[in-house]
């Protein structure tokens, strides 16, 4: 049988991992049935604050002799990951989970866009009509004002603006930050935030058929986060990184067969619109990258 080559390890690992996040939606979505959603995050975010830990003992990632400031960016990570959470699941219980990752989709392009606000990171008028088309592409999704218009969106984008916020200050990090570290601490405050949101909800006893469901969250969280930053240690990353759309065909099958959800035509319309995008966005990159290969800088 012959050996794949890194870049097909990376792809295969990527697809993976996309599964794995967006089985993991899927699990909560169906749960939210039965558990109240702080809940729910309690609940899944312990065992995944547990696996973590047992992650970073064995790679000896359980470090605490990192400086001030390094650490002042993963708190403030963290606590980006913290809003996102609320934020993604409130539009995720209460909207079709193919348009909620849909919307995601445009995150290559708003990093992209705050890198240059923020960090003066070079954006060339190419990647700048990419973004503005991108974006008129999740207008295309939320459909505001017309009979589709779900409100949860705005929910869907803050969480966005969320992640956006969360890559950027990971791109501020010294390069000897340990990933899964850094993932510790991002769960431990989104566990705190279900511990504290329980503490003002009524707490429901869980069923056979509801724990089994936060049980496959759980560990599909943890092998998406596993699978993804594998995937970034093999091959190239402009060939790697779109198969993170994959995670929207997956979306699109569980809502159609699991939740009877199916966006209407000017949604998919929309998502395509956003993909398009984001592709040629990470292409552009990709290709001054390698123009530029050796100057250090974060994003051209």
């Amino acid at each position: 049988m012959p050996q794949l080559s890194d870049n097909l390890r990376g792809a295969f690992l990527m697809v993976g991992a996309m599964c794995g996040y967006t089985i993991n939606d899927a699990f909560m979505k169906s749960a939210a049935a039965d558990v109240p959603l702080f809940q729910a995050i309690l609940i899944r975010g312990i065992g995944a604050v547990i696996c973590l830990t047992i992650m970073c003992r064995l790679l000896g990632q359980l470090r605490f002799d990192l400086p001030r400031k390094d650490w002042s960016l993963i708190v403030l990570r963290g606590l980006c990951e913290v809003g996102g959470t609320y934020f993604f699941l409130t539009a995720l219980l209460n909207m079709p989970i193919a348009n909620i990752t849909a919307i995601l989709q445009v995150l290559p392009l708003s990093v992209s866009l705050a890198a240059a606000l923020l960090l003066g990171a070079a954006l060339g008028w190419r990647r700048l009509l990419a973004i503005m088309v991108g974006f008129l592409g999740v207008l295309m999704v939320i459909q505001p004002g017309g009979t589709d218009f779900n409100g949860y969106s705005i929910y869907a984008l803050i969480a966005v603006a969320c992640v956006t916020l969360r890559d950027i200050v990971v791109r501020q990090m010294s390069a000897d930050v340990p990933p899964v570290l850094v993932a510790l601490v991002a769960a431990v405050g989104v566990t705190l935030l279900g511990a504290v949101g329980s503490a003002f909800t009524s707490f429901v006893p869980l069923t056979v058929a509801a724990g089994l469901k936060l049980m496959g969250a759980m560990t599909c969280l943890i092998f998406g986060y596993i699978f993804s930053v594998t995937a970034m240690k093999h091959g190239d990353i402009s060939f790697v990184a779109p198969f993170r759309y994959t995670s929207l065909l997956v979306a699109l099958i569980i809502g159609f067969f699991i939740f009877d959800e199916l966006p209407n035509v000017l949604a998919l319309c929309g998502a395509a619109i956003v993909i398009a995008t984001g592709l040629f966005t990470l292409y552009r990159e990709a290709k001054l990258r390698v123009r530029h290969k050796g100057v250090p800088d974060r994003i051209r």
